[in-house]
């Protein structure tokens, strides 16, 4: 398989690569990324943790409905909260079960 065309690669932007470099050319040491970055231990911990649940929500095998995927995605990236990211599956699971109701 190439490893260019995985999923959790793709989704990954230019950013989160550029870190991904950064922190394996560091040996996995946050520390030394957070002085290359210069910013605090935390926030490149987080950044790491965000990065792990982006990769985690793409390859999780349960996941098969693309929305989801794009919301636990997003969710990873803080770009959505919580809350909206659970009324925004809400509305698409009565979207789906409206959709088949009208067959």
């Amino acid at each position: 398989m190439d490893p260019a065309s995985q999923p959790w690669l793709d989704a990954l932007s230019e950013e989160d690569l550029h870190f991904l470099r950064r922190f394996l050319l560091a040996s996995g040491s946050l520390k030394e990324v957070a002085n290359a970055y210069g910013i605090s231990y935390p926030t490149v911990r987080g950044r790491l943790d965000r990065l792990i649940a982006k990769v985690q929500a793409v390859e999780d095998p349960r996941i098969r409905d693309p929305f989801r995927r794009q919301l636990q995605v997003l969710l990873a990236e803080g770009q959505l909260s919580a809350v909206a990211a659970r009324k925004l599956l809400d509305a698409h699971k009565a979207a789906l079960k409206q959709g088949e109701n009208a067959t």
